[in-house]
């Protein structure tokens, strides 16, 4: 999947991680990642850091995120950044949809 030019939605399998999220790894090269990641209400993104930087974009529903300690309530069309190696973690609070983008991409997330 690396480098595939093209990525139809339907054809990627959506993987369970358990709590209410379902994460789909979408285009990807070594340098960005896209993924979206489905939260039921009440599901958590547990509070974690990593060596990336990542922007995500709130497709649907409502939640509050934890970047760096502070914490605000966002909703569809907002936008964060998380450098790398801030902490950050979120709540649903109405079940929604997360598009992730990752730079460099999220090695962890692909079995190749």
């Amino acid at each position: 999947m690396k480098n595939d030019r093209w990525v139809f939605y339907d054809k990627v399998t959506p993987e369970d991680m358990g709590g209410g999220v379902t994460r789909r790894v979408l285009a990807y090269s070594d340098d960005l990642m896209a993924v979206e990641n489905t939260f039921e209400k009440g599901a958590v993104g547990a509070l974690h850091h990593h060596p990336h930087t990542q922007i995500t974009y709130i497709l649907s529903g409502e939640f509050e995120f934890t970047i760096d300690g502070v914490k605000k309530i966002v909703r569809a069309g907002d936008t964060l950044l998380k450098t790398n190696g801030v902490e950050h973690g979120c709540v649903c609070l109405e079940a929604g949809k997360l598009l992730d983008i990752f730079s460099p991409y999220r090695q962890e997330f692909v079995k190749d």
